[in-house]
């Protein structure tokens, strides 16, 4: 297995512009693989407000940047590709739409058996999570060993979230191929930069 990567979630956001300027910073710090948009409102305007000014700072980094669950409107936004958080909506269908090129992510919570059935549906990663008390869900953690099965039986790639901390990604790292990281970047007391840094020479 490769070293993981560093994988950047958004705060829920209602518009792009004012909070672009903490990704710019988190990404010059350190390298990320992908950003996934998160939103406060599910209209469209709110999410092409959100994703506009975002999709060209991770243009200017060459980072990937996915949408949370709205898929269609991940092509007509210029975006890489979906995150299906919502559990009702199909890898299939999103692969149908947005082509064979687009990222197609889904979350499996902490379930092998969710995880394996996305997995076959095509997924390009699952996510699996939380991996500790978090607004992600109140319902069973993934813990280390899920990983480390996940590892060693599955071959796509898999995303650790949901209350991500220094001390869970240096546990996690060894196993999954992606640490998610949102509130513990945006928040870090010294600014998004230091703490896009503080995981990154973690995981490096």
């Amino acid at each position: 297995m490769t070293e993981p990567r560093l994988y950047l979630l958004t705060p829920p956001l209602c518009e792009g512009a004012s909070f672009a300027p903490l990704l710019d910073a988190a990404l010059s710090a350190a390298p990320a693989a992908c950003v996934r948009l998160r939103f406060a409102a599910e209209e469209e305007a709110v999410i092409r407000a959100v994703a506009d000014p975002l999709r060209e700072v991770c243009l200017g980094h060459d980072v990937a940047l996915v949408l949370t669950d709205h898929f269609r409107l991940a092509r007509p936004l210029g975006l890489d590709g979906a995150h299906l958080a919502n559990p009702r909506l199909s890898v299939r269908e999103a692969r149908k739409a947005l082509g064979e090129e687009a990222i197609v992510g889904a979350h499996a919570g902490a379930s092998r058996h969710m995880g394996m059935t996305l997995a076959e549906a095509g997924a390009d990663y699952v996510s699996l999570g939380p991996v500790a008390e978090s607004t992600l869900g109140a319902g069973e953690i993934a813990d280390e060993a899920l990983f480390e099965w996940w590892a060693e039986t599955i071959t796509t790639p898999s995303v650790a979230e949901g209350g991500m901390t220094l001390a869970l990604a240096e546990t996690l790292a060894p196993h999954a191929d992606f640490i998610a990281v949102g509130a513990a970047v945006w928040s870090h007391p010294e600014g998004p930069a230091a703490g896009a840094r503080a995981f990154a020479s973690l995981l490096d």
